[in-house]
């Protein structure tokens, strides 16, 4: 199965992963923008996501990934990855090095992270609401949770939208299948890298911000002060300029 997938601009190849709350629409603020700066970009749905169904078996999403950059012929790309994407930008460069030209992660999720008894205790949240029904509530919760405070309305209805599509999406399968997770060695990484995170965000996603530096060969860390946990959405101009000079160091165009 091939993913959902848009594909758009010359240049150097830029790979757009979404949060496990939205799906590809979310980087449209960012989308014009990167393409004007001279990257060829490639955005997709995860599996039970925007456009791409629910899963019917056990997969990864690395490997679909990867497998949608084969069938484009693209041997190399950078990648930026917000949330769960970040995750899985950093399970393909850790498995595939040689790939990955250079990494944005936004508020990155980590494999193997332990979630907080704070994270634990969103989820049941989340998961009560789910059995009982009430997808509004679940799909509150999510926009009230992952959105900091410069978040206008404009963005909290876009979340709203894309994390109730995926309710429902994932909701209608039937059978759950949730993604395999590989383990990685994160020292494989040699891809440079930038790591934003959000002062609002919960702890478990500051925290590893703090330390992908110590895990990564050439990492650095910037902490966004006004953002929460999905900064391109909350301050969208802000974070493609972040992202374009990154870029322009580390993935020079023409």
């Amino acid at each position: 199965m091939t993913l959902s997938h848009d594909v758009a601009g010359d240049g150097p190849v830029l790979v757009l992963l979404h949060s496990g709350v939205c799906d590809r629409r979310m980087w449209d603020a960012q989308w014009p923008a990167l393409i004007d700066a001279g990257y060829r970009l490639v955005r997709c749905d995860l599996r039970g996501f925007g456009e791409t169904p629910a899963p019917d078996r056990p997969h990864s999403d690395a490997e679909d990934v990867l497998a949608l950059l084969d069938s484009l012929g693209i041997a190399q790309a950078a990648l930026v990855g917000s949330s769960y994407g970040g995750q899985v930008a950093l399970e393909i460069a850790a498995r595939w090095p040689d790939r990955v030209s250079a990494i944005g992660l936004i508020c990155s999720a980590l494999p193997g992270h332990e979630p907080s008894a704070e994270l634990r205790a969103l989820g049941e949240r989340e998961e009560a609401l789910i059995e009982a029904g009430d997808i509004v509530g679940a799909t509150e919760l999510m926009v009230e949770t992952w959105l900091g405070p410069d978040a206008d309305e404009t963005a909290r209805e876009a979340v709203r939208q894309m994390q109730r599509h995926a309710f429902e999406l994932q909701l209608a399968a039937a059978e759950e299948f949730e993604p395999v997770e590989a383990v990685v060695d994160l020292a494989a990484i040699q891809a440079p890298c930038l790591v934003l995170s959000g002062a609002h965000d919960l702890a478990d996603f500051r925290q590893i911000a703090a330390r992908l530096p110590h895990l990564l060969a050439n990492a650095d860390h910037v902490e966004l002060p006004w953002a929460g946990h999905l900064p391109s959405l909350e301050r969208p101009s802000a974070v493609t300029d972040l992202l374009i000079g990154f870029l322009k160091e580390r993935v020079p165009v023409g």
